[in-house]
């Protein structure tokens, strides 16, 4: 983990600043050349065999004559011990701490002295703290801070929060969205991503990078490499702000909290709790008459946000796909945002309207102040915060958009049952039997009442997709006996060839019974506005518009939720809706 972790820490803090750190690097690839007197060094080595040369010549006697030659040149390399000194120095620094070091490879010495302990502190969500007289491989916090007091052998980093080093650290210290303060060794970088960097004075280490954040170091600091600092202009030059919002809010899953440092939260929470009693208090009326509908029915207006969070994207890819639709793309999105704006000042106004009642006011914009103090304090609350500023948006929007197709219908008019021929007692013998009735002598007359079907009243969604749901169970069944389309046991799945087979079924029991099984005993019917009765033709229409309704993720279905004339897209195109038969008619 010590490798991996470190590899991705530091490939992402070097992502941001990639332009400045390779600049860096490329100028000390210039500056390796400096150590071009290192060259020489081979020769001082090349040259020490000829000290060698003395221990062989006792076994050669004869060789004795070439040796004073040989002597004359040892003597030449005995006035350069000044030159070869610096070369011992630099083949021991890796086992001898005391000897010297430049300035550009001294961290390497420092990791040499650091050995894996094969343990690491993380922690995430929180503080990761190495106190002093402890070692670790890497001390780690994801949403918090990390603190090093001890020895670690590779890095110190933090992901929104503050990375502090008092020990020697064998690699780097990082932090992404914080600060580093350094009072220590560091063998490589100190890197802060929206953060500071502060060099305390016994601080010592390589590079310095800062990226929109400011570089604060000690006179007596030292850095062996070079300082690179990214300012940006504003607030983003210290994300101290956004730190605190996530340490105090974020982590615990609420939008506000009362915590030092997040008063421009409150700010922006106060600024547009402003913004929205002066909405308001300009369009009151329509204020009121959303709270109006959300209060009367509040499960249309809840299934609407649904849909609306659902559909949107749906739509907006079926507008791109269209080429022509692109153009409606922005004006849907700005409707949207506008919906949801407004959806706010609802809901607050919905929340506050008792309130405002106590104090013996009906304004709108007072019931919006209130409701936005209550709400706020709630939004301090962990996870409940979240959930209420989520559903509050989602539930504001939806109804929002159902009063606006509401709006878009004509007036409802009531739908009453009309009896063709109505029946009229003849229990006295004076009243005329009915056409359709049966007159027996002493006793009332009764016959079946025959109604305008299409007058009859409308069937709602969920009977009709518990019909639905019969019918699909249904025709499941008996494919799996005719065609194997259900495999029971151990895997179950469906075949493609089921939706045709309930199209078939459908368009076989509405043209001989009007209704399937599944209508049948949810006591409905299918008829057409005319009132005449369903054909072939319009059987076949209704059921392969079903598949138009469908594709859409069901949109067509849901539907009835908003037509005065509880029509689903596949009734619209054939002419036809879905009615509830009177108790006593039989539908067989």
């Amino acid at each position: 983990m010590k490798t991996s972790a470190r590899t991705f820490l530091l490939s992402a803090a070097v992502a941001l600043s990639c332009t400045l750190t390779l600049a860096a690097l490329a100028q000390d690839n210039n500056k390796q050349p400096d150590p071009a007197s290192a060259q020489p060094a081979p020769e001082p080595a090349a040259q020490t065999p000829p000290p060698t040369a003395p221990k062989d010549q006792p076994a050669a006697p004869p060789a004795a004559a070439p040796a004073p030659a040989a002597a004359t040149p040892a003597s030449a390399p005995a006035a350069e011990p000044k030159v070869e000194t610096p070369a011992p120095p630099k083949l021991r620094r890796l086992d001898d701490p005391n000897a010297p070091v430049d300035s550009k490879s001294w961290h390497r010495t420092l990791r040499t002295h650091h050995h894996s302990t094969g343990n690491e502190v993380v922690h995430v969500g929180g503080d990761a703290m190495l106190e002093k007289g402890q070692t670790a491989d890497a001390v780690v916090a994801v949403f918090g801070s990390a603190t090093s007091d001890g020895e670690v052998s590779d890095s110190v980093v933090s992901i929104f929060g503050n990375t502090k080093v008092n020990g020697p650290v064998g690699d780097s210290a990082v932090a992404v969205g914080g600060n580093v303060k350094v009072n220590s060794k560091v063998a490589d970088a100190v890197v802060a991503v929206f953060g500071n960097v502060e060099l305390g004075p016994d601080a010592e280490v390589g590079d310095v990078v800062a990226v929109g954040g400011r570089v604060t170091r000690d006179p007596h600091a030292v850095v062996h490499g070079q300082v690179q600092n990214v300012t940006f202009i504003g607030a983003l030059s210290d994300l101290g702000w956004l730190q605190n919002w996530i340490t105090n809010c974020l982590l615990f899953f609420r939008p506000l909290a009362f915590a030092p440092g997040l008063m421009w939260a409150w700010w922006i929470a106060i600024g547009f709790l402003m913004f929205y009693a002066l909405v308001a208090l300009l369009f009151p009326r329509g204020v009121n008459k959303c709270v109006e509908t959300l209060e009367q029915r509040p499960g249309y207006s809840i299934l609407t946000a649904l849909l609306t969070v659902l559909c949107a994207p749906i739509v907006t890819v079926l507008l791109a796909i269209t080429g022509v639709g692109i153009a409606v793309i922005p004006f849907l999105a700005v409707g949207l945002f506008v919906a949801s704006l407004f959806g706010k000042v609802v809901m607050l106004a919905w929340l506050g309207r008792k309130l405002a009642k106590l104090v013996g006011s009906d304004l709108p914009a007072l019931a919006v102040l209130l409701g936005g103090i209550v709400l706020m304090l709630l939004y301090t609350v962990p996870v409940l915060g979240f959930i209420l500023y989520k559903l509050t948006g989602w539930i504001g929007l939806g109804v929002v958009v159902y009063v606006l197709l509401q709006g878009m219908k004509r007036e409802k008019t009531p739908v009453i049952p009309v009896p063709i021929n109505p029946v009229t007692p003849a229990g006295d013998g004076s009243a005329t039997p009915p056409p359709l009735g049966v007159p027996v002598a002493g006793a009332a007359v009764t016959a079946v009442p025959v109604f305008a079907v299409a007058t009859l009243p409308r069937a709602g969604f969920w009977i009709r997709m518990a019909a639905l749901l019969l019918d699909v169970i249904l025709v499941g069944l008996l494919c799996s006996m005719l065609n194997g389309i259900f495999t029971f046991g151990s895997h179950v799945h469906i075949r493609s060839d089921l939706l045709p087979a309930l199209a078939v079924y459908g368009a076989v029991m509405w043209k001989l019974k009007g209704s399937t099984v599944g209508g049948i005993v949810c006591g409905l019917k299918v008829v057409r506005l005319d009132d005449r009765e369903i054909d072939w033709g319009t059987a076949i229409v209704r059921a392969l518009g079903c598949f138009l309704s469908l594709v859409v993720l069901g949109l067509g279905f849901l539907w009835v939720v908003f037509d005065d004339q509880r029509q689903s897209w596949h009734d619209k195109i054939a002419g036809t809706t879905v009615v509830r038969v009177p108790k006593g008619v039989s539908l067989v």
